[in-house]
């Protein structure tokens, strides 16, 4: 899996990384918040992409799954009601 070399070794050490962000935000002030934010959206964007290509993967692998999902999708949007 070539998305394996892109990850952070420390993204899954999440005590570590949350006693340096507290210890941070402790002196930082408003900068530290600001990267914390960014750091976040980075990560959920990340996973929204992992997420994609796993979907896209699994649609791929089990065409009749797929096709049975976007029928019933269909369904659902018909009987809406807005």
């Amino acid at each position: 899996m070539p998305e394996q070399k892109d990850r952070d070794p420390s993204a899954g050490a999440t005590g570590a990384s949350r006693a340096s962000r507290d210890a941070e935000g402790a002196g930082g002030g408003a900068g530290s918040e600001v990267d914390w934010e960014a750091e976040r959206r980075r990560r959920r964007a990340r996973f929204l992409r992992e997420l994609a290509e796993a979907r896209a993967l699994r649609d791929r692998v089990q065409p009749r799954r797929a096709k049975a999902a976007r029928l019933r999708h269909a369904m659902r949007m018909r009987t809406f009601r807005w």
